[in-house]
């Protein structure tokens, strides 16, 4: 199995060098890939501020990479409802976030419009914090 970088996933997904692009290619047919949860946050940052992804975007990419046979990912179900939950508005660290704490725990933020849409998005034990006690 091969773990790889964010480089080389902005590669796949932008294809915006052809050489890189073809070794990538290669790479990803070859065999099994692992691909960190903190290398899809970091992909995400490069797509939107770089390439210019919006969300849906980057979600429809995810999406087909992470359905990939051979591409495995750390702690792929909470993947797969942080995706879901960006349907839904919620952006995609706060989704990550969210879907990756431990079973029956709250989750609690002074971010209100994040407690919103993820309340809306249908995310349960979700909690905002006053900002003045």
């Amino acid at each position: 199995m091969i773990a790889v970088d964010t480089n080389v996933v902005v590669r796949l997904l932008t294809e915006d060098d052809p050489t890189q692009t073809a070794a990538v290619r290669s790479l990803f047919a070859a065999g099994p890939i692992w691909i960190a949860k903190t290398v899809l946050l970091e992909t995400a940052w490069v797509l939107r501020s770089f390439y210019g992804f919006d969300e849906s975007a980057i979600r429809e990419a995810f999406t087909k990479l992470l359905g990939l046979e051979n591409v495995h990912s750390e702690d792929k179900p909470s993947m797969v409802v942080a995706l879901a939950l960006t349907i839904h508005g919620v952006e995609l660290a706060d989704a990550i976030h969210l879907s990756s704490r431990p079973p029956g725990a709250v989750f609690v933020s002074f971010d209100r419009s994040f407690v919103r849409r993820a309340n809306r998005a249908g995310a349960t034990d979700v909690s905002g914090l006053p900002a003045k006690q």
